[in-house]
């Protein structure tokens, strides 16, 4: 009888073959991809096995909670955006994690899903950029904004709408696989509303929201276009080199959008709908508070209302609404150790090497000047900047190493910068800036010991305290961040041990720097502006050397090295050699015989 030809497996059950007898013979799991047999797309699976270094730093994994508390260190008030940011942003990339873990399977599913592209509501000057930009920056991911109001239904600067994908791909530098991943965040979305005071179709503005359907859910974008000369010039150079035209494109379905603007008369619309229900505030729409309370119940229907197509408004299902700011609230921002206000002028100045600091009085008068401007935190640069341009001017060419702003510096700008100069030396002016410096010290220090605890839980071997006063150190000398630090010292001290390990393996000794010796070697790295790696390869040229003629007289082939051996490794060796040779002394041939 003759037998039946037996099915040739497919490609899945080969590899799952391959997997269980691999699994078997080595006692761990392993899962076998064949990429021969792959299609090409499944080549580029976003976030898996061999997905490029770029797309790994990408923060996936990341829990709402966590990054709301991130952004609280930052941006003052604002908690239901936040919260609401937070958590659908964080489920977007969660998401997509955990399609490329389930692979086929999965991405069978999620056709026709809706992506979490958000809508932020609010007055200007409220944060609606900043928040997202600190985000894209958590994340990893990167960014791009544009602004609405450039866009035609045919393009804008010659191109279109997708032009802003393209720049997603510049601004990831021209990693494909990284830009798929990147947020756009479009400004003045409200502009492009049709207008309800128009007999018949708006088309140039229901056009601009009919371009943005496709790339705001999922379609193929070409990254080469007729009116990027750039782009025309490679490909022409490709198809010179290679005979093949080659098409490149980039797929929007990871990409997430959020829209803004400030929507001035959305409140009127959701009042007239609340109220037809029977469910007011009971006040007229007059203040932005009261607008605010209005918008907060914001629906579909009162976007479709204010001139969106329904389309548009079901692309978007998130929305989000930030607060106006009060006096206080600019207040809290001035006094937020992390807000880029100060932080920035600070900045300005130190360029010069001129040490700013801020009187609390000072910052409460910018404040209420800056509320008055109706601009929101925006009114508080114009403030600053307005007050200190004539400092900024003249300084930098006296011999005035440090400025104090109090509120005489504020209210009469021109005639303090002119005392200051004929009188640098001034006691009082030099006592107001010693307290500053005191307090602020002592500020840095409570932010440094409320973060410490988290890191110390997950790095408890990084955060010595002379590592913590040097990290404090750094940040009142340079105005970095404290988080950035924290992550900076954990990224030195890995160096360090890394090194330890190459060593090793390069020269068969095993070295071990003590604890002062770490702090010694990151404080060098920070002050030189160079990795821990450079500082232990400039500190051990010689390490080799000293060792080998240590092994050779004692045997020893593990060392524990001092702080001196970082701050004087020549010293350090001769000492080492002294001492070995002082201990295992060379037996002479009497020596020897009375053995």
């Amino acid at each position: 009888m003759i037998e039946k030809l037996q099915k040739f497996p497919d490609q899945e059950e080969i590899e799952k073959e391959l997997s269980d007898y691999l699994s078997k013979k080595y006692g761990r799991p392993i899962k076998v991809v064949s990429p021969m047999m792959m299609p090409e797309a499944k080549k580029k699976d976003e976030g898996g096995a061999g997905a490029p270094p770029s797309v790994e730093k990408i923060r996936f994994d990341m829990k709402p909670e966590e990054l709301e508390t991130y952004l609280d260190q930052y941006v003052v008030k604002q908690e239901d955006a936040k919260a609401v940011l937070a958590t659908k942003i964080c489920t977007h990339y969660n998401r997509i994690r955990w399609q490329q873990q389930r692979g086929r399977a999965a991405t069978d599913q999620t056709i026709g899903r809706i992506k979490n592209n958000i809508v932020l509501i609010g007055p200007t000057g409220v944060g609606k950029t900043y928040l997202v930009k600190l985000i894209a920056q958590k994340l990893g991911v990167p960014f791009v904004k544009g602004d609405a109001t450039k866009f035609s239904e045919t393009g804008y600067v010659g191109g279109d709408v997708e032009d802003l994908i393209r720049d997603l791909v510049k601004e990831a530098d021209d990693d494909i696989q990284l830009a798929q991943y990147g947020i756009v965040f479009i400004d003045e979305i409200d502009k492009i509303a049709s207008s309800r005071n128009l007999v018949g179709p708006d088309v140039s503005r229901t056009g601009v929201q009919r371009a943005l359907l496709k790339p705001l859910e999922e379609t193929e974008v070409d990254l080469r276009v007729p009116h990027d000369p750039i782009s025309q010039i490679q490909a022409i150079e490709h198809y010179r080199k290679t005979g093949k035209r080659e098409k490149q494109t980039i797929n929007t379905r990871n990409i997430l959008f959020i829209v803004s603007g400030a929507f001035g008369d959305l409140a009127s619309i959701v009042k007239r709908r609340v109220e037809s229900q029977g469910v007011g505030f009971g006040a007229n729409v007059q203040s932005r508070e009261n607008d605010y309370r209005y918008l907060k119940s914001v629906k579909a229907e009162d976007l479709i209302a204010y001139g969106f197509e329904s389309e548009f408004v079901g692309r978007l299902p998130v929305v989000a609404v930030l607060e106006p700011l009060t006096e206080d609230d600019l207040y809290d921002i001035l006094r937020n150790p992390n807000n880029p206000v100060i932080l920035g002028k600070k900045e300005d100045f130190r360029s010069y090497g001129i040490d700013l600091k801020f009187d609390d009085t000072a910052l409460r008068l910018i404040a209420e000047m800056a509320h008055r401007e109706k601009t929101g935190a925006r009114g508080l640069v114009s403030v600053i900047e307005r007050v200190l341009l004539p400092f900024e001017k003249r300084l930098p060419s006296s011999s005035v190493r440090y400025l104090t702003v109090t509120e005489e510096v504020v209210r009469r700008a021109r005639e303090e910068l002119e005392f200051i100069l004929l009188n640098p030396e001034d006691p009082d002016r030099l006592h107001r800036y010693e307290r500053l410096v005191g307090e602020e010290k002592e500020s840095a220090r409570d932010q440094v010991m409320r973060r410490k605890k988290s890191y110390i839980q997950k790095y408890p071997f990084v955060f010595s305290p002379d590592r913590l006063e040097l990290l404090l150190d750094e940040h009142l000398r340079t105005g970095i961040t404290i988080e950035a630090l924290f992550d900076e010292f954990i990224l030195l001290y890995n160096q360090v041990k890394v090194f330890e390990d190459d060593f090793h393996e390069q020269h068969g000794f095993r070295i071990h720097f003590d604890d002062q010796a770490i702090s010694a070697i990151i404080r060098k790295a920070i002050e030189q502006g160079l990795s821990a790696s450079e500082i232990c390869r400039r500190i051990s040229r010689d390490y080799d050397y000293g060792f080998n003629l240590v092994a050779d007289r004692s045997g020893q082939t593990q060392f524990i090295l001092p702080e001196a051996a970082v701050e004087d490794p020549g010293v350090y060796l001769d000492e080492l050699i002294r001492e070995t040779y002082r201990r295992h002394p060379l037996k002479t041939p009497d020596m020897q015989k009375e053995l």
